[in-house]
């Protein structure tokens, strides 16, 4: 297994700092050389996108779910055992739509977009939240490999097959009344019948419909293509909960091509094998942050 090289933790003067600076600018030229690029994007690019789940932004949307229950989370509310299914998507119905059918906040994935629009890139992700493509990246170019907020699917499954909720979910938003949605509007299995519930990749049950399948052959093509080309694997906000999707192969994968190179933005997480860390960068502090110090031209090395 690799041993793991630390870096400094962001503060207040991080981004001061002479050898951060040069980072970088290495980053910088890295992105201008690269002949591919892979992004692997977990939770903290949309953390740093402003899509928080706790705080401000959460009691401004479930303050009455806050009463109700003491959550302090958007995440560990959508685990409770509502007790009826209108209480359980009027919940659900919120979340997804401020999640999913709102614009992040801040623009770090626009910013991001800015930065490979003209490379030949792939995105793998296990963020649920859409950004990339609101954000201008093309779809044939994206794996979301946990899911997408946007779909729903058969509780069972009885079938792999999933169905876009944004016009139902609108809906769910505008008429819900006392923590309630009306009744017509619960979704049910065209097929069998079943509770409709999200496709999100919690357990078995997690359909991997023909879209997704489709997006993983483009992903296996695309890292097939450039095995041995100059290519940057460009780790943003992956954390250590499921380590074997993004971060595992990207240390692999570069670890098996000399011509690669590996960076890592994370705030509080980033690190790299010492095995390459020769062909490596890795910036501790906020991702919007270390975009902001990419300026135009973007691809300047001055």
């Amino acid at each position: 297994m690799y041993s793991k090289t630390a870096t400094m933790k962001s503060t207040n003067n991080y981004w001061d700092n002479e050898k951060i600076r040069y980072s970088l600018k290495t980053v910088k030229k890295i992105l201008n050389d690269a002949d591919a690029i892979v992004i692997g994007a977990g939770a903290g690019l949309s953390t740093s996108a402003g899509f928080t789940y706790a705080g401000k932004r959460f009691e401004e949307n479930f303050s009455d779910f806050i009463e109700k229950y003491g959550f302090r989370d958007m995440y560990s509310a959508g685990f409770y055992p509502y007790e009826t299914l209108e209480e359980y998507w009027a919940y659900w119905s919120r979340y997804i739509f401020i999640n999913r059918y709102q614009d992040a906040p801040k623009n770090v994935y626009s910013d991001l977009y800015r930065l490979v629009r003209d490379k030949d890139y792939f995105v793998l992700t296990t963020n649920v939240d859409h950004c990339f493509q609101k954000a201008g990246f093309d779809k044939q170019r994206l794996f979301y490999t946990q899911g997408d907020y946007g779909l729903w699917q058969c509780s069972k499954p009885c079938h792999d097959q999933t169905y876009d909720n944004e016009s139902v979910v609108k809906k769910m938003v505008a008429e819900q009344k006392n923590m309630r949605i009306p009744s017509e509007l619960i979704p049910y299995c065209p097929v069998c019948g079943a509770p409709m519930t999200m496709n999100l990749r919690a357990d078995h049950t997690f359909v991997e419909d023909s879209g997704w399948h489709t997006a993983a052959k483009r992903y296996q093509d695309f890292i097939h293509r450039h095995k041995r080309s100059k290519i940057l694997y460009l780790e943003l906000g992956v954390g250590g909960n499921t380590p074997g999707i993004i971060k595992y192969p990207f240390w692999q994968m570069t670890a098996e091509n000399p011509n690669a190179f590996y960076v890592c933005i994370n705030k509080g997480e980033a690190y790299v094998p010492e095995e390459i860390s020769e062909r490596a960068v890795c910036i501790n502090g906020d991702i919007g942050e270390a975009f902001s110090y990419f300026r135009f031209p973007l691809y300047s090395t001055t």
